[in-house]
This record gives structure tokens, sequence and C-alpha cells, in this order.
């Protein structure tokens, strides 16, 4: 089978190999999966790098989740061959993987490969944050990065829920697309002071609530936009920088920061609340309610193409390969 593989750490394109190994066999527990398709994350390309929280035991796979057909059982898995499932593993990038059998989700027929293939990182993420951050009805949330595919599907779930959104952008060319995803205000952050157009828009009010992916100066002025008692929800430094932040404003303002993490979080809550929070996101994305657009779709083959697609300014959509 071909699967993607690396054996030092470093810029993705330059040690990922795409190379011909045997069909691994499941042990108790895990189940073999024939994938079907596989995004790339910008979590998959930092894990290579090791910069992520899941460090790699060299040589490693690569891709965190997916769709595939389930095509042979492990020892006590009682369920049967021929499902298709999306699937959380570590090696995705591949043409078959291994996964255990709690962290495959049925698929219904209703969705696509190209939808089931993204179900789990960024829907169960945006899902997760816009509920651990108490948002209300009314009140205002910023989005740092608002182009990417996880800020498009918090601005769907906040527009249903009455949430304002303030996006931020460096370029205006998916300003039309954020707005009819029902974002409610863009700040263009190479033209505009952030600081000054969230003051206006909020009536000097500030936001309840930021959630930030980028680092560096944007986590810093990012901070100062927020209301008396705000939160921010960090996620992501996408920009590799860290931020410095400005103690007297968290103090005086009683800000609070905290980090998220989906793998943790899932870990934290129980399972009730992980199955709920599954139904949940399959409804929204079998009803068309929330949309997870796919730009372009590239062969296992093709991954140096597929990963500098991926990380092209402006994408409208998820970068996914195929097995």
């Amino acid at each position: 089978m071909q699967t993607v593989t690396f054996s030092s750490i470093g810029k993705p394109t330059d040690v990922l190999r795409v190379i011909e190994a045997p069909l691994p066999e499941p042990g108790p527990g895990e189940v073999r999966i024939k994938v079907i398709a596989s995004p790339i994350n910008p979590s998959d390309l930092l894990f290579v790098q090791n910069m992520y929280g899941t460090q790699p035991e060299l040589p490693s796979g690569t891709g965190f989740e997916g769709v595939g057909i389930v095509d042979k059982l492990g020892e006590g898995v009682t369920m049967r061959t021929g499902i298709r499932v999306s699937f959380t593993a570590i090696g995705a990038w591949s043409e078959y993987v291994l996964a255990n059998q709690r962290s495959l989700i049925p698929v219904p027929d209703a969705l696509s490969d190209e939808v089931a293939a993204q179900l789990f990182v960024n829907p169960f993420s945006a899902y997760a944050m816009v509920e651990e951050s108490g948002l209300q009805p009314g009140q205002w949330v910023l989005l740092t990065a608002a182009g990417s595919s996880f800020s498009k599907l918090v601005i769907q779930l906040c527009k249903m829920k009455g949430i304002q959104t303030i996006g931020t952008v460096r370029h205006n060319d998916l300003d039309h697309e954020l707005k009819a995803l029902g974002l409610t205000e863009i700040i263009n952050t190479e033209k505009e002071k952030l600081t000054t157009r969230v003051k206006a828009i909020t009536q000097g009010r500030g936001v309840s609530c930021v959630l930030e992916a980028v680092g560096g100066n944007t986590t810093s002025d990012a901070l100062k936009c927020l209301a008396k008692g705000g939160t921010m929800l960090l996620y992501g430094v996408l920009s590799l920088q860290n931020p410095s932040l400005n103690a007297g404003l968290i103090i005086f303002r009683e800000l609070t920061i905290k980090g998220f993490w989906l793998t943790d979080w899932m870990r934290r809550v129980d399972s009730q609340k992980r199955q709920s929070v599954a139904r949940n996101v399959l409804t929204l994305l079998v009803s068309g309610q929330i949309q997870l657009p796919v730009e372009a779709t590239y062969p296992l083959t093709d991954l140096k193409k597929a990963i500098e697609h991926s990380e092209r300014a402006g994408r409208r959509g998820k970068i996914l390969l195929k097995a």
C-alpha cells in the first residue's frame, strides 16, 4: 500500500515521503480502514515539525482524520466490516490505516465523502469552542483568521445562535463569501487598526470573547478588544510567534485567557457529551445548515502540490488527499 511517512523533523514538503508499505494488521480493539479521503489541516503540518501537542515517534505517518471503509477487525471488535466511517488516527494519509474502534463515527449515506473526511477536527472544535465560550445571543465574538475553514464553521454556528461576529482578514477577496455565511463585520488588519474598529463596532464596549489562532501581535491586539470580564480562547499560533501580553490589562479588566486543544477537551468531557456533540454536528451537516467546502483534491502521489496548495492565502475550501 502507499502511505505518507517521515523519518526526521522538518518542513513538510522537505521531509514527507510517499512509500510502499505492507498492510497493517489490527490489534485488540482496532480496525483496519481502507481510506477514501483525508484533509490537510494545520495540525497535520505542525505535527511533522514537532510543534504540536502530540510528538511524533519516528518514523511516523501523518494526517489525523479521514473517511474510509472498515476493512478488517481486531480482537474484541464487534462491529461489521464494510461500514463507512469517519475516523481519527495518526497516519490518515495512507491507503490503509489502523484506528481504535472508539474513534469511529459511522457516516450516514446523506453525507458525502468530502464532508465526512473533515467531520472531526474543525466541526468538533468549532462546536465545542462556541459552547466553551459561553456566548449568548446578541454578544460579540472576534475571530482572527476569519477566512480559515474553522472560522467559517464558527461564523455559521454563531449566526444560528444569534451571536454577532467580527472577523479579521488580511485580504478582501473572501469578503463576499464570509458575509454570505453570516459574518457580521469584517476588519482588514492590513488597512485598519483592529482595536479602533472593534471599539467603533461595539459602541466602545469591546467583544465578549476572542477565538484566536494567529499569535504574535495579533494576540496582543485582540486582547485589547475584549470587554471587561471577557475571555480569549487560544487554539493556534499560525504565525509561529509568541505574543507579548499586557498584565495590567488582564488584571484590571479581569480577563481570562484559556488554551483550547480538542484532544484534551475530548478526554475531559464525558462520553454522553461527546456523543451529543457528534449527533449535533452530524445533524447540522446532513441538513446542510453548515457547510464544509472543498477547494481541491489530490492523489497521495501529488502530496507536495497538495501541501503547497493548502498553505496558499485566500483558499475557499479544504484540500483533500485521496488514496
